[in-house]
């Protein structure tokens, strides 16, 4: 019998036993919806692949759910890399695997965004008018462009479902490709429109209806690429950590600094907070009161103190200094 998500995490990673209930229950309702995502955007890709034809927003919108697969999958793997425990040859652990997977899912993404503007760019450039046949469906014949319109439609109601349904766990959880995934799931909607919308055009004989329909999913696969890639890369990198959206700087950075120097023998406090995928490893720079001389008890306790203010507090290390670093100065 398979052990539970939150089982295996605590018991991969000593810092994981004390993992709230609120975040045990998220990850085990992510776990579940993404696979039930893959379930439905695999039924998806099949269905739009059935009825594509040759046109060109049809294609766009089969390539956009085939990606669609990737996030979820990366999810999925990701969480069971970044419950493993650390050792000496990863003193951090593993949880970096989750901005792996972001940068994954974000490169795909930007890749096949500009493959597909291209390509439908050309189909404007080169007047390339998409042929929408006639099917036989129980004994009737009918527009081969109804049964596109009907599958696209449909195709965007689950998206959305599940989309909204993922962002509040990405919240509680702090994960950046649940999120990155709940996003462009909830904007699906907007492919499946505009695909539907470039087959109608066909239909009434507006033929650039079609790539430009196909123009507008590449888009919106860029922007969601080029806004994924510059938080996997920030997160690869070390940049400041900010929330599960990047929407701003994240607030522990200060509760630190500030549970810090509400300690009585420091004078001063910095925060160097680093973002390793769910959880954060804190470095705080300390500046003694004039004539302290902490030992190693006192900053025991202080290490303790910040490991308890959140669950997401993965690791502290605790450092006196003479004076703040510069770059660490909070700039007016």
């Amino acid at each position: 019998m398979s052990r539970r998500p939150e089982a295996t995490a605590a018991e991969a990673d000593p810092a994981y036993r004390g993992l709230p209930q609120q975040q045990q229950e998220a990850l085990r309702r992510a776990v579940k919806l993404e696979r039930i995502t893959l379930l439905v955007m695999a039924l998806t890709v099949a269905a739009v692949y059935l009825v594509a034809g040759q046109s060109q927003a049809m294609k766009a919108a089969w390539i956009e759910d085939s990606l669609s697969l990737l996030p979820p999958l990366a999810f999925l793997l990701a969480v069971r890399r970044a419950w493993r425990r650390r050792d000496r040859e990863n003193p951090y652990g593993y949880h970096r695997s989750i901005g792996v997977a972001h940068l994954v899912a974000a490169v795909a993404l930007l890749t096949m965004g500009v493959f597909l503007i291209v390509d439908s760019s050309m189909g404007l450039i080169l007047v390339e008018r998409p042929p929408i046949g006639i099917v036989v469906l129980f004994g009737q014949p009918i527009w081969a462009g109804w049964l596109m319109i009907v599958v696209m439609l449909l195709s965007g109601i689950a998206p959305v479902i599940l989309g909204r349904m993922k962002l509040p766990l990405a919240e509680t959880l702090h994960d950046k490709v649940l999120y990155a995934d709940a996003d462009m799931q909830k904007a699906d909607w907007l492919t499946a429109l505009a695909t539907a919308i470039g087959v109608v055009g066909i239909g009434f004989g507006l033929w650039w209806f079609d790539a430009a329909a196909a123009i507008l999913v590449s888009l919106s696969i860029i922007s969601d690429g080029v806004k994924n890639l510059r938080a996997a890369i920030g997160g690869l990198t070390d940049a400041r950590a900010r929330t599960y959206d990047e929407s701003s700087p994240h607030p522990l950075t200060r509760q630190v600094e500030e549970r810090a120097e509400d300690v009585p023998w420091v004078a001063e406090a910095a925060g160097r907070v680093r973002d390793e995928g769910h959880v954060f490893h804190v470095e705080i720079f300390v500046v003694p009161h004039d004539g302290a001389a902490p030992s190693l008890e006192q900053m025991a306790s202080l290490k303790e103190t910040l490991t308890e203010l959140d669950w997401k507090i993965h690791d502290v290390v605790v450092m006196p200094v003479a004076e703040i670093p510069e770059y660490q100065v909070p700039r007016p």
